[in-house]
């Protein structure tokens, strides 16, 4: 009996072996990698050096871009803001959410019961969190600032947070942290309206020789740091923010999150203000490129994102890192403030060959750069395969071997194509701007603008909408520059892509 016993202990103890190994994780927490994503705001495809910039340099963001994976044919799901970041977190296209540029006072407008990227994240052990511009509502609306605002970026998953609480040029012009405005006095309470003047700060409209910068009419409300804002806002003096201190604020908040999360696996939404308007570049930074502010901001920018890159480096970390950087929509020049963008210009084409910009359904509207960099992982390569940030969500769920939630339709697995291995993306993408597009490999189908006349306010930004009331249909492997109109030589087409439109939009499960 003790020779059997004997015999048994190797083959006991090599089953018992086999039985741990097949029942670990295999994404286990050594493994899982730590994933930043810089979000820029309003870069176009041609605003760094690797795309073809002129007038400006980006040597942080080329070295990424020769090193990684450099998409051509990569967009944002919408061509404003707060769409792009809605889809972004969700993994659903927001017209299902009838998401649109925010007001600075409006709710929140992610449901808090759905599971969104960071929550993902969160339950597959990532430490996360977001840091920059928000622009997503807070709170229930009529938010009182003087209190701990919720609900916010803690609900919808992220365990830190350091807004910019909507965007640069709207009040509150106050920083919050983990749901609290930083530096607030008790004795200044601060108060926001957008309908009416409150508190004793001046106006643009009344005082534009306080004003470094001239702003149009929207812009033109209470005045802060020498630039005036959309919307009023009394109090808070303490909690105020200087514009040219962004980049440090910013970059300080995000390498403390590297910092302190660096021995466990983290996710980094790093939501740059640069280069969105007002464009106020520390003086560190002025006069960098040959395009007056606008240019200089795009300096500012690189700086960033060679400061985080930098530290991944110095933490030993770099090689367990997945660094993805993008934009949020297309560029625009002039878009609320007189910094001379347009008239700086040069020999430079934000878009690239592309028609539109930031508001277009135009390509330039959401064909925007990204760069994925995996240093000792990922090869360095140029890809064409045609990709949406609405597939993070999915493409990371893939990589840790999580579930989406079940609220999540339209996000994709396209992890092979994000990590370079294949340039097989998406074959079909919908594009949103003010009317709704839909691309494959070679087709770009606009549908009819339906929603009245075209706003004002787009057509003095001196951008091409896009919106017309028939259809159009560009060959873009012929004419990247969507100049001709195919809709009436090609109706078979036309109706085609109008009815996978309508199955898209009318679809409600995945």
């Amino acid at each position: 009996m003790k020779k059997i016993i004997l015999l048994f202990i190797p083959f006991l103890f090599i089953a018992c072996k086999h039985k741990t190994t097949e029942g670990q994780n295999p994404k286990s927490d050594s493994k899982k990698p730590n994933i930043v994503l810089l979000y820029i705001d309003d870069l176009g495809y041609a605003d760094v050096g690797a795309y073809g910039a002129k007038g400006v340099e980006t040597p942080n963001v080329d070295k990424l871009a020769s090193n990684g994976v450099m998409f051509t044919d990569a967009h944002s799901t919408a061509a404003t803001c707060t769409p792009s970041r809605y889809s972004l977190l969700t993994g659903n296209y927001a017209f299902r959410n009838n998401a649109e540029i925010l007001p600075g006072d409006a709710p929140l407008l992610i449901d808090t019961s759905f599971v969104t990227m960071p929550k993902m994240l969160q339950k597959a052990g990532y430490t996360t969190g977001v840091v920059g511009k928000w622009h997503l509502g807070l709170g229930y609306g009529k938010v009182d600032w003087n209190k701990p605002v919720t609900p916010g970026p803690s609900e919808v998953g992220f365990d830190y947070s350091f807004l910019l609480p909507a965007t640069g040029d709207r009040v509150p012009t106050v920083f919050l942290e983990n749901n609290n405005v930083v530096n607030l006095s008790e004795d200044d309470p601060i108060a926001v309206n957008y309908d009416k003047k409150i508190g004793h700060r001046p106006v643009g409209t009344e005082r534009p020789d306080l004003l470094k910068m001239e702003a149009d009419l929207q812009h033109s409300q209470t005045i802060v740091n020498g630039i005036s804002r959309i919307g009023y806002m009394g109090g808070g003096e303490s909690a105020e923010w200087v514009d040219e201190d962004f980049p440090f604020v910013f970059t300080e908040k995000a390498s403390n999150f590297i910092t302190k999360n660096k021995d466990n696996p983290f996710f980094l939404f790093y939501s740059f203000h640069d280069i969105h308007v007002p464009r106020a570049p520390n003086e560190k930074f002025k006069n960098k490129s040959k395009m007056g502010p606008r240019g200089d901001a795009i300096v500012q920018m690189d700086y960033m994102v060679g400061e985080v890159t930098k530290l991944l480096e110095k933490e030993g970390i770099a090689e367990n890192t997945i660094i993805i950087f993008t934009s949020d929509n297309g560029p625009v020049l002039n878009d609320g403030y007189n910094d001379q963008a347009a008239e700086l210009i040069g020999d430079h084409n934000p878009s690239g060959p592309f028609r539109g910009g930031k508001y277009s359904i135009y390509e330039a509207g959401t064909r925007v750069p990204m760069i994925v960099y995996w240093p000792g992982t990922i090869k360095p390569m140029k890809s064409a395969a045609m990709m949406t940030q609405l597939d993070f969500y999915a493409s990371f769920a893939d990589m840790l071997e999580m579930k989406k939630g079940e609220k999540v339709i339209d996000s994709e697995n396209h992890l092979s194509a994000l990590l370079g291995k294949t340039e097989n993306g998406r074959k079909v993408m919908l594009e949103e701007g003010f009317t709704l597009g839909l691309r494959d490999e070679h087709w770009k189908y606009i549908e009819p603008f339906t929603n009245g006349s075209i706003p004002e306010w787009m057509e003095n930004k001196d951008i091409e909408s896009g919106l017309q009331s028939e259809p159009q249909l560009y060959n873009l492997s012929e004419d990247k520059g969507e100049k001709n109109n195919l809709a009436l030589e090609k109706p078979e087409l036309v109706k085609e892509y109008g009815e996978l439109l309508k199955k898209i939009k009318t679809k409600t499960k995945r």
